[in-house]
């Protein structure tokens, strides 16, 4: 393994927890946040003697953050369930590689099923764009996330990404961590997850091997991820009309709010599916046109198992049926499930307030399209 010095990138470690807490209790920002949160002053108070009497980063993420996402739970849906992770091995590493949807909870409410099942957490990758305050670094730092930079120049870029790979590799083999990661950069706007070759290619950088060795040692295992409202859904389409009509990108308080929005608005059911291990076989590529083939390869088996695990809900029913001007999946939902969908509809065309013709259209693909990826893959539905 290349010697790389990691402290610009990688999570708190138990030595430093306490101090960082510290840190994180003096921020005043982070004073307000608390008290968004808890509303009442006692109430943050006991938080913070909470906190203060954390030693260590399981401990941490065993109380305060467990509590915390259970409370998010039982407030904002209408539960969490999961399958499939019976079928790994509690004492093996793995690359989660899953769908995003949500910036916080994606991640969050991975790890809380994992620790539930005594697993140990993942660390989290995530975009230096979320660290908009000092108190949100401490936080996902704290919380076992690293740090992928995405404001450099290409030469730093080409660096930076083979960092991350190197540390990625090292979490999983010497150090016996898992990971996960987004099978993108930044959230799917249309509800047609899909996993970027990019990442893959990244991933590779720290491989000496053949690239199917490579690739089967790091025990890539996808991830479903599907809540039967989406969260920001209203903030994605706004995202992307501001992007294509306005030619006007995104800001770190777009940022910043959608992850305050992907926790407390609501999500209905939620359901995680852990697939199986990705194990491939593939001959030595003569060329460069075959690595990227193969890459595509293996960015289409993720996408594979992540579409037929997605749990699709009556909504993703009733959009498909309405995009697509037919009946095909009656008997996937209730008359009462198809009124209260289109009462969605409808408010989403009172919120996104822009001149353009397509809103229906648009709101109906975030929950039509994980029907149609299944349909790529499955004609079982």
């Amino acid at each position: 393994m290349q010697d790389y010095n990691f402290d610009d990138i990688r999570p708190y470690t138990d030595r430093e927890a306490r101090a960082k807490i510290r840190l994180l209790l003096k921020d005043p920002v982070f004073d307000e946040v608390l008290m968004h949160l808890f509303k009442v002053r006692p109430k943050v108070k006991m938080v913070k003697i909470q906190l203060r009497m954390i030693r260590n980063i399981r401990q941490l993420q065993g109380t305060f953050v467990y509590d915390f996402l259970r409370r998010i739970i039982n407030r904002t849906s209408e539960g969490l369930s999961c399958f499939g992770i019976e079928k790994l091995d509690k004492k093996k590493p793995y690359l989660f590689i899953s769908n995003h949807r949500d910036i916080v909870l994606d991640p969050a409410l991975m790890n809380l099923l994992i620790f539930d099942k005594g697993m140990n957490t993942t660390q989290i990758a995530i975009g230096n764009n979320l660290l908009l305050y000092n108190w949100i670094e401490h936080a996902v730092k704290l919380n076992r996330s690293f740090v992928i930079k995405r404001d450099l120049g290409s030469r730093e870029l080409l660096e930076s990404s083979k960092k991350v790979s190197h540390y990625i590799r090292k979490s999983l083999l010497d150090d016996n961590v898992s990971v996960w990661i987004a099978q993108r950069e930044g959230r799917t706007k249309d509800g047609s997850d899909k996993t970027q070759a990019s990442v893959l290619k990244m991933l590779n950088m720290s491989n000496k091997k053949s690239f199917s060795e490579g690739v089967n040692e790091l025990n890539i295992v996808p991830v479903s991820i599907s809540y039967e409202i989406e969260p920001c859904g209203l903030a994605k389409m706004k995202e992307l009309i501001k992007k294509e009509h306005y030619k006007k990108m995104k800001t770190s308080k777009d940022d910043l709010k959608s992850m305050s929005m992907g926790m407390f608005n609501p999500k209905g059911r939620m359901r995680f599916t852990f697939g199986d291990p990705i194990k491939i076989d593939f001959e030595k590529a003569k060329s460069t046109k075959e690595k990227n083939k193969q890459t595509q390869d293996l960015a289409d088996l993720i996408d594979q198992q992540i579409y037929t695990n997605f749990k699709l809900w009556p909504n993703n029913y009733i959009a498909y049926d309405l995009l697509m001007q037919e009946h095909r999946f009656k008997d996937k939902y209730t008359g009462e499930e198809e009124r209260n969908f289109e009462m969605m509809v409808e408010q989403a065309m009172i919120h996104i307030d822009f001149p353009i013709t397509d809103i229906t259209e648009r709101f109906l693909k975030i929950y039509a399209n994980p029907v149609i990826n299944r349909l790529k893959v499955s004609s079982n539905l």
